[in-house]
């Protein structure tokens, strides 16, 4: 049994192979995804990740998975995989799972609860700080993070999820998207109010002038259909074409240089009905005039355009009345009006773009247009940024989220390890040792189990060989701190005790076992026991079990999670039996064999047993005490073993001993050990004791 141990261990740890890539689906497959009426358009990368275009045709954002970007491991081991598409803004579109193999919506919440998971995602921008949880102290914070709702039972998977989608989402934004704001932008600050006038402003770079000449234009236009078509250009050279003046409004301090008491008044008054709008003074003096003879108030310019960071900012009509300073250049004066919570960030420098326009012919003209590029900035001194909240790590949010939870545990897991540690005598010697057990294993069951959702799975093994098959990381195991804490303790019991800390004390499932044990013995219901040749083949079971399983994580990943089924802890702890009827029948079915059949599910089948037995053949001490005479001539402990772990030489077979102690108190009793009853009456019948008593 020793050997297939060690063969099985040295199985596991050949699982940290070469990484294999993730492939992106099938561009016919993926066009059908598409919701009208957007379409898939040309692919821009060998990732995966494709143009979206709306109904004209035109680009209106992209489409890609989350798989081949951010492939981070599930539970299972295998990567979340979900369609997201983007608009141009960094919007989030429609988000949708396409793939998946973790295990909780496998085959027991079911898929329903984590496909409405990712509707809570269109609306929402990259650039916010999304988070999964509740506001940390519950309630409503006033935060600038976004929440949003996981799913009770399933919070790692939904994170780890989550994780997928921004980080896939981010990775095409930093290459598609240049400049796409990281955060919020700035706002004119309140605070800051200076006695400013208009020669102020251009001496110290707060506003933007550009000339451009009729000869600059005519160059322009050279060569091309529309280079005759200005006579006033050519009549003219030196004279300006376009004499431009460009002044950011927001600011309050600038604004007042700017305008007149009245024009001040009214922006105000604007600005307290609009305060996410950017106000801009564009003034023109020479004969471009900025909008075209077809203008409408209150409206997009079609002669003016603007980006930032290359990406487009819509610009509009403010439909103010402009009355400007004395000592403002008169001119044809615009006051345009953009939106900060697009993205526009007016502390950030940006790009005007006037279009110079020329006309061929007479009855149908060809339009010919020039771009006239002007840049202006207007200094940070004058704004405040608001400061993004960052997201802390995931694993820290979901150890907020199970504060109260995780110092609870700690305690109990320290409390318990220390009892066991250094009162195991004391313990087993006590006259309520079997009550005090079962409440224990009822906190385990009660708490650790059903309410902490702690209960330790095969499943997690088997994901973290997946993931080192898969070059990938282990991030995901620390969105489940609760049971990440277990699982220490678990490991530091492999040292201390072997499988017996786990096995015995802290499986929610095995505590119900030892329950429905003792409920056969309250009903006298007969003892059903292996033979011992019997016993110690059944035993090799669930190592069996566990190399197929780690031979699926190989040969068939996908069905890594049905072939888990052989575990019913998901039946019995994670979904209070509710489940199909087939799971409820066959964790019932180990539940009540324990009536008859001690612990049958535990000794002979669980594979997650087996991997605790490899875990401890690290164990670094024989911790329970044996005499010379247990073996020969006394078998009572081996006979009162309701595992079997002890042999007939009256070693312990650490591999299979739960640590429930009884060998331990049969040792210590002084009425039931019978080496200690033979060295009793040999001392009561030496020659020394009998004159004594006479």
């Amino acid at each position: 049994m020793r050997a297939i141990q060690y063969i099985l261990s040295l199985c596991i740890w050949l699982a940290l192979l070469s990484p294999v890539q993730a492939e992106p689906m099938d561009r016919d497959m993926l066009a059908d995804l598409i919701m009208p009426p957007f379409s898939l358009g040309e692919p821009l990368n060998d990732k995966g990740v494709y143009s979206l275009l709306n109904s004209g045709g035109a680009e209106a954002g992209y489409v890609f998975e989350t798989e081949p970007l951010a492939p981070l491991p599930g539970f299972s081991g295998a990567a979340i995989n979900v369609l997201v598409t983007l608009d141009l803004e960094g919007k989030f579109l429609d988000v949708r799972l396409i793939e998946h193999n973790e295990p909780i919506f496998v085959s027991g919440l079911g898929q329903a609860p984590f496909h409405k998971f990712f509707e809570q995602y269109p609306g929402l921008s990259i650039s916010s700080s999304i988070v999964v949880g509740t506001p940390y102290g519950g309630g409503d914070t006033g935060s600038s993070l976004v929440y949003l709702d996981g799913v009770t039972k399933a919070t790692a998977s939904v994170r780890i999820a989550h994780e997928s989608v921004m980080g896939a989402a981010l990775a095409v934004a930093r290459e598609k998207m240049q400049g796409l704001a990281a955060g919020p932008p700035a706002h004119p600050n309140p605070d800051i109010d200076e006695s400013l006038s208009w020669d102020d402003l251009i001496a110290q770079g707060l506003v933007t002038h550009k000339i451009v000449t009729n000869a600059e234009i005519d160059a322009a236009f050279a060569d091309t259909l529309w280079e005759d078509d200005d006579p006033e250009a050519k009549d003219e050279p030196d004279a300006p074409y376009l004499d431009l003046w460009i002044v950011d409004l927001g600011p309050k301090s600038i604004a007042r240089a700017a305008l007149s008491k009245d024009g001040f008044a009214e922006l105000s008054e604007f600005l307290a009905i609009s305060p996410d709008d950017e106000p801009i003074l564009l003034i023109e003096t020479a004969r471009h005039g900025l909008v075209s003879p077809d203008f409408v108030r209150n409206t997009a310019p079609n002669w003016l355009s603007a980006e930032q960071n290359g990406l487009p900012i819509a610009l509009r009509d403010s439909d103010l009345f402009v009355d400007l300073a004395s000592e403002v250049p008169d001119g044809t004066a615009l006051i345009l009006r953009t939106d900060r919570r697009l993205g526009f960030d007016p502390a950030t420098a940006w790009t005007l773009n006037v279009s110079a326009i020329r006309k061929h012919g007479i009855f149908r003209p060809e339009v010919g247009s020039i771009n006239l590029a002007v840049e202006h900035s207007t200094n940070e001194r004058f704004f405040v940024r608001p400061v993004q909240p960052k997201p802390v790590p995931p694993w820290v949010e979901a150890l907020r989220n199970r504060q109260t939870d995780m110092v609870i545990l700690a305690v109990f897991l320290t409390a318990l390890t220390a009892l066991v540690l250094f009162a195991q005598n004391k313990l087993a010697d006590s006259k309520i040792f079997t009550p005090i057990r079962l409440t224990i294993l009822a906190v385990v069951t009660g708490f650790i189990g059903w309410w902490g959702q702690g209960q330790l799975s095969i499943v997690t093994v088997l994901g973290v060989i997946r993931t080192s098959f898969e070059g990938g990381n282990f991030t995901f195991l620390a969105y489940d701190p609760f049971s990440l804490l277990i699982w220490a303790f678990a490991i530091l019991g492999f040292v201390l005790w072997g499988r017996g800390l786990f096995c015995g004390w802290l499986c929610p499932f095995g505590a119900l076992q030892e329950f429905t044990h003792h409920i056969g013995r309250l009903l006298r219901m007969p003892k059903i026991e292996p033979s011992a040749r019997w016993d110690a083949r059944l035993k090799n079971l669930k190592y069996v079990l566990l190399a197929g399983l780690v031979a699926t994580v190989f040969v068939s990943p996908d069905s890594v999670d049905t072939v888990a089924e052989v575990e019913p802890f998901k039946t019995a702890i994670t979904t209070f039996f509710i489940r199909e009827w087939y799971y409820v029948a066959y964790a019932a079915f180990w539940l009540l064999s324990g009536m008859v059949l001690f612990k049958g599910f535990c000794r002979y089948v669980c594979p997650l047993g087996a991997v605790m037995a490899i875990g401890g053949l690290i164990r670094g001490r024989d911790w329970i005490a044996r005499r010379e005479e247990c073996g020969s001539p006394c078998q009572l402990c081996k006979m009162k073993c309701n595992y079997g772990s002890i042999k007939k030489t009256g070693e312990i077979a650490y591999s299979e001993c739960f640590g429930c102690l009884d060998c331990v108190s049969i040792h210590n009793d002084e009425q039931r050990c019978v080496p200690l009853i033979l060295a009793a009456r040999q001392t009561q019948r030496s020659p020394q004791n009998r004159e004594a008593a006479e």
